[in-house]
């Protein structure tokens, strides 16, 4: 088996299978070393050489550090780490984090640095106030950060806009074929391709539900297909299949899901998967939204909200809490709609219907925000926005 690579904007090679490193194998409530560190091994040693953590993973920036430093292959890997900017309130906080990012990772530099969760143009624009563009420049210049990018969660429109924002080196999405017009999607995907950035994709398998969770009508589509993968493999080989991708995440927390995922990336190719592939993963897509509530595609017609609703956003999570459990969908509804500095809830439509004079699915789209409304803002919501309200306001 021999593994893939795909080049960043700068022409380093990149290996096409990521190690997400937020959920390392766990014992007695901490780290369990022994196993993360032959996992980490084995991924190393199977040429995979890009390791995605982030400041806020517990105890997953050290654990790679002294497991890398360990083994003295610190310079033989890339180690992409997130600053947490809704924790910055000033410019010296940004040395602290990133001093700390250092000691953690047992390193003098950062290959892959990204703004964790950039999800609204004004959280750039708040950190451009404090300096974070000269702060960047600065640590680029003096090789102690090699790369800049973000990592995202939102609609494609937002997502354009802050990639205009800066002169970004990467990015990071969530990307799968179920979420092919949701998130960014291809629409953003294409965008930052198009600008020459390589994109990292996370959440490939949505949190595993496009590997453990399939209904069974799904699985049999799958089973019976003339070429057969699991339907892990099937998830993978659909985004490397696109030439756009660069890098795809995986958390991998067993040795059995690691070697499947290096099987699978060994044998991938941009323009691999034929037509009759990818109807049948048209049909496993159509199978699972089939027990989704709203049927929005995610065509944005219907946008922009003169009130500022994210409504394919609100749809696509109200979904998520029929066809994948309800805190999936709660989670990405406080992503997309809360964890911003101009809330895009259900509840600030004023039933103007501008919106539905635009849906080619002629959906009832006031009635369904008043539905998605009753099940996504529940007391947690609103405590969470309320906090985000107070963030902006003594940020």
């Amino acid at each position: 088996m021999k593994m893939k690579y795909r080049e960043d904007r700068y022409g380093n090679k990149l290996s096409c299978l990521g190690f997400g490193c937020m959920r390392f194998p766990r014992s007695g409530g901490r780290i369990d070393m022994e196993e993360t560190e032959r996992e980490l091994l084995r991924a190393y040693e199977a040429g995979i050489n890009y390791f995605d953590t982030a400041y806020i993973y517990p105890g997953s920036e050290a654990a790679i550090g002294e497991i890398f430093e360990k083994h003295g292959i610190r310079s033989e890997v890339h180690i992409a780490t997130k600053l947490p900017h809704y924790m910055i309130r000033s410019a010296q906080s940004l040395d602290k984090y990133f001093e700390e990012h250092l000691k953690r990772l047992r390193t003098d530099y950062i290959d892959y640095y990204l703004m964790h969760m950039l999800n609204d143009i004004s959280a750039w624009e708040k950190l451009k106030v404090l300096g974070i563009v000269e702060w960047l420049e600065e640590k680029k210049r003096t090789g102690q950060i090699r790369q800049v990018g973000f990592s995202y969660h939102g609609n494609s429109d937002m997502f354009c806009r802050i990639l205009d924002a800066y002169d970004w080196d990467f990015c990071q999405i969530q990307y799968n074929y179920m979420d092919e017009h949701s998130q960014a999607g291809r629409e953003g995907l294409q965008y930052a391709h198009s600008k020459g950035l390589p994109v990292v994709i996370m959440e490939p398998l949505r949190g595993g539900r496009l590997a453990k969770s399939l209904p069974v009508q799904a699985r049999q589509i799958i089973k019976k297909h003339s070429v057969h993968h699991s339907p892990a493999g099937w998830a993978f080989l659909w985004l490397w299949n696109q030439e756009e991708v660069t890098v795809v995440l995986s958390g991998m927390n067993s040795m059995e899901m690691l070697e499947e995922n290096i099987r699978t990336a060994s044998h991938s190719s941009a323009g691999l998967l034929t037509e009759d592939d990818l109807q049948m993963l048209d049909n496993v897509a159509q199978v699972i939204n089939s027990k989704m509530r709203v049927g929005c595609t995610g065509c944005h017609y219907c946008m922009p909200c003169p009130q500022g609703v994210d409504i394919p956003g609100t749809f696509s999570a109200y979904n998520r809490c029929y066809s994948e459990g309800r805190m999936t969908g709660f989670r990405e509804y406080l992503m997309t709609t809360a964890l911003r500095k101009d809330s895009a809830s259900a509840s600030r439509c004023i039933g103007c219907g501008a919106c539905e004079r635009h849906c080619p699915q002629h959906i009832q789209i006031r009635e369904e925000l008043k539905n998605a409304r009753k099940v996504l803002e529940n007391p947690a919501y609103h405590v969470v926005r309320k906090g985000v309200e107070v963030l902006h306001l003594y940020g």
